[in-house]
């Protein structure tokens, strides 16, 4: 491919991509900077969200503000995220065109209980280390910014629930799409406090919400009801990103594999 062609599809990533990946490069800095002060004691301060105030970090200051924004926007319709969150509003609900037939199918309750348990059983693990005082609150906060690193992670890039649970086709038609900061911080349920319940109860009722649109409005979360939801009209583009991805990783996996034999 020629640079020119390059640069046409560098200028033609989706806008919902650039933001997704701008969002994953301001996660990881918080994760390195809050790692950093958490191990080195920088300056004396502090990254435990059970220290006092006049203890608290600007850095601790930073992480609650950034995240508490992002979650109060997620409870209104925005041209900034992605439908895969979006799909619960109704002016993102355009009927399609369908006949006569079974009901709107609907993702798998018993799937949807086995994401749950699993994420549910592998905090309980961290909560038990905690609790256990092998770890402390420092590091139950880079836990969490560890999960929201991992969350645009499985955006961009691989997502386990996907691939291996869920099996939806992308993240527009995710049905936990909206857990997402929920599972983030559940590690601050065990943290308690001010600090970590200020972030974890929001997460909740985002949740909820979510969880209450999927029960009263189902038409709006399958592909099947939901035209917005179709491939033809998506203008984000990611399922085809994480193909690329993978047709690359098989073609070196293929050639390494190659190579090893040819040797």
């Amino acid at each position: 491919m020629s640079m020119n062609s390059n640069l046409q599809a560098t200028r033609e990533l989706p806008r919902i991509m650039i933001l997704h990946g701008m969002k994953l490069a301001f996660r990881l800095l918080l994760l390195l900077a809050a790692a950093f002060v958490y191990f080195t004691g920088w300056f004396g301060t502090s990254v435990s969200p059970t220290q006092g105030p006049e203890k608290h970090s600007f850095l601790l200051t930073v992480i609650w503000v950034y995240f508490f924004v992002e979650m109060a926007a997620r409870f209104f319709p925005s041209k900034m995220e992605s439908m895969g969150c979006q799909k619960q509003f109704a002016q993102n609900y355009v009927p399609q065109k369908r006949r006569d037939g079974p009901p709107v199918k609907r993702q798998s309750a018993r799937v949807t209980f086995l994401v749950a348990a699993v994420w549910i059983i592998f905090n309980a693990v961290i909560a038990a280390l905690y609790f256990a005082q092998w770890i402390d609150a420092g590091f139950m906060l880079l836990v969490s910014l560890g999960y929201s690193v991992c969350d645009k992670i499985c955006v961009l890039f691989f997502c386990p629930f996907q691939i291996w649970l869920m099996k939806n086709k992308c993240c527009t038609s995710c049905r936990i799409y909206n857990w997402d900061f929920a599972m983030m911080f559940t590690p601050m349920i065990f943290v308690g406090g001010v600090y970590g319940l200020s972030l974890f109860l929001p997460a909740l009722a985002l949740l909820i919400h979510w969880e209450t649109a999927y029960r009263r409005y189902p038409e709006r979360f399958s592909e099947d009801s939901n035209a917005s939801l179709a491939c033809a009209g998506c203008p984000e583009k990611l399922c085809q990103h994480k193909k690329q991805m993978y047709r690359l990783y098989e073609q070196k996996r293929a050639r390494h594999k190659d190579v090893r034999t040819a040797g």
